[in-house]
């Protein structure tokens, strides 16, 4: 991106709404590398990490989502620090479900209804939150029923400490059988402009009205393919490929709710300003082809 351009803040992309009472910014922050390599332990620089936040709050982004298995617990812990006292205005999502052993491929899925209800009421603790707005199951047990999991969540609802129930990494009918037990207001898959696997969840999303929260929405490492067709248009509009994954995120569907994360307070401001991204219809097409 080109430094003398302004920043641009997050509101330029529109909002989009969680539940009934819940509207936020359109493009949110995903806190998991904010955490130490490989999504494990300690930040090399805690400072860098909560001046990340906090430019994040400056920016216009009021949606931050986490989860207690980034770090573990890190993440969690450090967005308390950096921002506690919330404001008002500002929503946080975290998830749970996930057991960590080290970094990067040793998540394993733990939906047991007494996991689920200790780790919620972790993340309360290190949120310091006395309900959580978002509380999202982070991934569907094959050895566990979804209607157990959803059920602990739906307890933890109805004792006042989630607000709003999501789902993450399901499929279309692992939604459905949710909703029968709860209100899902989100749901949050893989997908970004090269991995489209989900798109039939994406499409049940906008047919119900939930938000879409895209992880991984950068696609990095693999906007290589069709990189001449990317780098014109990127070119046009002085933008970089990321950017440009954002922008097309953002012109796929209104209830999508993009949460790219990073460690530095500059590309924090890059994927920002993809939000003013103004994409045409041939543009998008090219890119999608």
């Amino acid at each position: 991106m080109n430094d003398e351009r302004p920043v641009v803040t997050a509101t330029a992309a529109g909002h989009v709404r969680l539940g009934d009472d819940l509207t936020v910014q359109r493009l949110g922050f995903g806190a998991m590398r904010i955490t130490g390599p490989g999504v494990w332990g300690e930040p090399p620089d805690k400072g860098e990490a909560k001046a990340v936040l906090q430019r994040a709050l400056s920016l216009g982004v009021d949606f931050i989502d986490t989860a207690d298995s980034y770090g573990p617990e890190v993440s969690e812990r450090l967005i308390a620090e950096a921002l506690h006292p919330y404001p008002r205005h500002l929503v946080i999502g975290t998830k749970g479900g996930f057991l960590r052993r080290g970094p990067w491929h040793s998540w394993r899925a733990d939906g047991r209804p007494s996991h689920l209800k200790e780790a919620c009421e972790g993340s309360l603790r290190r949120l310091k939150l006395e309900r959580i707005d978002l509380y999202q199951l982070h991934a569907v047990d094959p050895r566990v029923p979804i209607e157990d999991s959803v059920g602990a969540l739906v307890d933890m609802q109805a004792a006042g400490k989630i607000r709003y129930v999501g789902l993450s990494n399901v499929t279309v009918d692992e939604l459905t059988r949710a909703e029968r037990l709860a209100r899902i207001v989100s749901v949050q898959n893989r997908y970004n402009l090269r991995d489209r696997a989900s798109e039939n969840v994406l499409q049940a999303c906008e047919q119900r009205g939930l938000a879409f929260l895209p992880w991984h929405p950068l696609a990095a490492g693999t906007l290589t393919r069709s990189r001449r067709t990317l780098d014109s248009i990127a070119a046009r509009h002085g933008a970089t490929p990321g950017q440009l994954a954002l922008a097309w995120l953002l012109r796929r569907s209104a209830v999508m709710l993009p949460i790219p994360g990073t460690s530095s307070v500059p590309h924090l401001e890059e994927n920002v300003a993809a939000a003013a991204i103004a994409l045409s219809d041939e543009e998008v097409a090219a890119m999608a082809g």
